[in-house]
């Protein structure tokens, strides 16, 4: 039996939910992630293999933009302050950690 979702088959049950009930990020768009960092901890190299794409891929958009692209302009824009929030979760050292606590006594 096939199953489809609108004009799209959905081969496998995974797909059916993501054609059934949408995408949990925006299909089209910056990557948050690649400017923010992912929600859980990444080790250094990886950090600074993310942020060595996320320079690149601003780079880009900032030449797009003074190409004339009105919306590379606005997504270099939001990129740029992408890169300056700070995540919530944000992992502690554990040094750190100690000195807040005894700071906090």
């Amino acid at each position: 039996m096939r199953t489809f979702i609108g004009d799209q088959e959905a081969v496998s049950a995974s797909e059916f939910e993501e054609l059934a009930l949408g995408f949990e990020t925006s299909p089209i768009g910056l990557d948050h992630e690649l400017f923010v960092g992912p929600p859980h901890p990444e080790s250094v190299k990886d950090r600074q293999a993310r942020r060595a794409v996320a320079r690149e891929v601003l780079r880009e958009l900032h030449e797009a933009a003074a190409g004339g692209d009105e919306v590379a302009a606005w997504d270099a824009l939001y990129a740029k302050n992408l890169t300056r929030t700070i995540p919530l979760t944000q992992p502690t050292a554990h040094g750190h950690r100690a000195a807040l606590r005894r700071a906090a006594a």
